[in-house]
Order: C-alpha cells, then structure tokens, then sequence
C-alpha cells in the first residue's frame, strides 16, 4: 500500500516539475494538476457514526469476538446485552486482540442515568490508544464530566494527566457519548530514542478537544511521563476501581491509516 508521506512526496514533486516547465511562458491551471495515483474509494456509514466500507468493526453490538481480558488474554468477560457492553469491574480491563499502529477510531459510551459520586469516583473509565505496558499506555480519559468538577487534565476528554480537553463537551448521564480519534503513534530509533511523538485529535461530541496534542510519553497516575520504544499496540478499556456504577460502550470501529 502506498504511503501517505509518499503520496504528498509525489504530488509535491509532480508540482515542481510542472513550474520547472513553464519557466519561459505562464503558468496555466492544469500545469499544477495531479491526476495520478487516483485515491482508492470508501464507501461511508448510512448515518453519521456508522462504520466505512474499510473498517475494522471491534464491536457491532453482538459479541466481544474482538476482545479479550489485558490481564492474560483469555475471553473477555464484560456484560453484552441489546447491543451494548457493559464494564464488569471485577474481570477488570478489556484490550482488542488485533494491535494496530496509526488509527482513526470512533467508539461511544453512556454513563448511566442516576450515578452517584464525585471527581475522579464517576463513571471513570478510559480508551487507552496504545496498550503494551510498560512500554505503552497512552489514555483518552473517560468520566463524567457533566457538572462534576474534577482536575482538568483528568476530566473527559483529556489526555490524562498531560493535556486538559480545549473544552467540556459532555452529555448529561444516561445520554450517549462520541468520541472520534485520530491517533498517530510514536516512532523511534534504533537506540529507542524517540524519532517523533505521539499525536492525537480527539472530538467529543462533535466538538475538538484535542488538537493535534504531542504527547510527553506514557499517561502516568504518578510521576512525569516518559517514552519507551514499542511498535504496534492494542488498544484497552479500562474497568476502573470507582465505586460507581458501570458505563457502557457500543459502535466501536477502527480505520488503519497507511
């Protein structure tokens, strides 16, 4: 498959041999067109959240095929009911058996109607982007952030600990949630030191929140961040300790990007 930096290389130098050739008269519209390699179709959801033609669906809404438990692979044991998986707390964390490297990914979560606490014990959860600890652990963090105040480099949509969201974008509980991803993992070199950084934009809702953010490593609870090399990962959610009750997930699906 050809690569994107290629494909830009490509036009770029198509353009340059264009004005190349047109030094001794003006240039003229189609000296600047590029009309190969024809970008291949994908064909879009009916509706606005539904999964293109080339993705990766991880979950529809029938089973958890793919995903098993990060604690040691086995199935993974969370509720799937009407369409819908529900956190089980006490299998802990799910990942997907597939790893991936840059990704756009779409997944939508409920905190249920009702819940109770406050700050960080609310419908905590995570989308951990890359998930290969102690190598990589990088999270999109999830909680309820409607009219419940918590540190803002941990309330939705921030990378945690290391970026707070552009905004609070988040839906009352009981109503779905959207987050849509665009994630560009690190590369590094040969000695593990970091060639580039991770990249992510997230929306909320429709709504950036994260544009284009470079992180600083490994999202950490404690201490500073740091890199560690690693090639692909799974992606994982979290099955926070919060004495809350559960979210949900539904219609997750994934894009590879060349």
């Amino acid at each position: 498959m050809t690569s994107r930096p290629f494909l830009a290389m490509l036009f770029l130098a198509a353009t340059q041999v264009a004005a190349q050739q047109t030094t001794s008269r003006p240039m003229r519209p189609e000296d600047t067109e590029v009309w190969q390699p024809v970008p291949k179709i994908v064909t879009p959801g009916k509706a606005d959240g539904d999964a293109p033609s080339d993705a990766v669906v991880l979950f529809s809404g029938a089973n958890l095929d793919e995903w098993v438990s990060a604690r040691d692979g086995s199935p993974a044991r969370w509720s799937v009911a009407n369409g819908v998986i529900t956190v089980n707390k006490s299998a802990g964390d799910i990942r997907t058996r597939r790893s991936f490297h840059d990704f756009q990914l779409h997944i939508e979560w409920r905190v249920p109607a009702g819940i109770t606490g406050s700050s960080q014990e609310r419908g905590n959860s995570g989308v951990f982007l890359a998930y290969d600890p102690p190598r990589a652990s990088y999270e999109l963090q999830i909680v309820d952030s409607y009219q419940n105040p918590t540190y803002v480099n941990g309330q939705a949509g921030s990378v945690y600990k290391e970026n707070p969201p552009l905004v609070n974008a988040m839906r009352p509980p009981g109503e779905w949630q959207t987050y849509d991803v665009v994630w560009t993992a690190p590369v590094f070199n040969d000695d593990g030191s970091v060639k580039s950084p991770a990249y992510v934009t997230a929306f909320h809702n429709g709504v950036l929140v994260q544009n284009h953010f470079a992180l600083t490593g490994i999202t950490k609870n404690t201490g500073i961040p740091e890199y560690h090399k690693h090639g692909p990962a799974p992606i994982m959610l979290q099955a926070h300790g919060d004495p809350s009750a559960p979210i949900s997930f539904r219609n997750i699906w994934i894009r590879e990007i060349p």
